[in-house]
């Protein structure tokens, strides 16, 4: 019979001793993943760039009508897809991570949480980059900063734990399926326009009811109302959607160490 206490003891001296190897595990993956690119750190902003030209264009002339946004709307738009990028990022980390280890996972025994952590090392560093972005943004712009500012990344490390969650409960199964990986970037396509990241949250109508039930949503927002406003629209929501983020955290680490075993055993046969 499994022992919670044995286990939660085992989980915690693992993550203790995963951070060197994890440490190693950041320096060669981002060393290779920008080493190996022409554009470099450029790609870490290049999509917010991309994606607020085009909805940007498509509001001016008219073809789209996006709102009124407490930002101005190019600001707006680069600002929220750097967060959407950051959460997308911590929802594929996990799934990058152990399916991109197959084969060291079968030949070599060391705690399972060292790849998990390289990836949210790798998330980290890539949000430093951004927040370069953002903070040039900002100065661009000329838009205000608050003293709550000092708290949008408490919220932010919400949102990347609420992605790292569900890509926990994903990453074992995508070890043995490619399928997982796949039908995650349909899903997060879909997911992106009903989460207020290119308009302002509706008020009104059944869409309304979909972009609040989306858990995304007020840790999205409250990060950016955080960062900017300093008034926080939906304290309520963000507090729940903390809350399955964190515990759902730590019940997809229990998962995640109960499972990986069986799965390595079904891919080394």
């Amino acid at each position: 019979m499994l022992n919670p206490l044995r286990l939660f003891r085992a989980m915690w001296f693992d993550l203790l001793g995963s951070r060197s190897l994890a440490w190693q595990l950041i320096r060669r993956d981002i060393s290779a993943k920008y080493r190996q690119s022409f554009l470099g750190l450029f790609w870490a902003f290049l999509p917010a760039l991309i994606m607020a030209a085009g909805f940007s264009l498509a509001r001016g002339s008219g073809v789209i009508n996006i709102g009124k946004t407490d930002l101005p709307y190019p600001a707006y738009i680069m600002f929220s897809m750097t967060l959407w990028q950051t959460f997308v990022e911590a929802l594929n980390a996990p799934v990058q991570a152990v399916a991109g280890a197959k084969s060291m996972l079968c030949r070599v025994n060391f705690p399972r949480e060292a790849l998990i952590l390289a990836k949210l090392g790798e998330v980290g560093f890539n949000f430093g980059i951004k927040l370069i972005f953002i903070v040039a943004l900002f100065l661009w712009f000329r838009i205000p900063v608050t003293w709550s500012a000092i708290l949008a990344p408490v919220a932010l490390i919400h949102l990347i734990a609420f992605g790292t969650f569900l890509g926990l409960l994903l990453a074992p199964i995508s070890a043995l399926y490619q399928d997982v990986s796949m039908a995650l970037t349909l899903m997060t396509g879909l997911w992106l326009f009903v989460t207020p990241v290119v308009y302002p949250i509706p008020q009104t109508g059944a869409f309304a009811q979909i972009v609040a039930l989306n858990p995304v949503t007020p840790l999205l927002v409250t990060v950016r109302e955080l960062a900017t406003t300093g008034i926080v629209s939906n304290p309520t929501g963000f507090w729940i959607a903390s809350a399955i983020a964190l515990f759902g955290l730590l019940f997809a680490w229990i998962f995640y160490r109960l499972a990986l075993p069986f799965v390595v055993e079904r891919i080394s046969s």
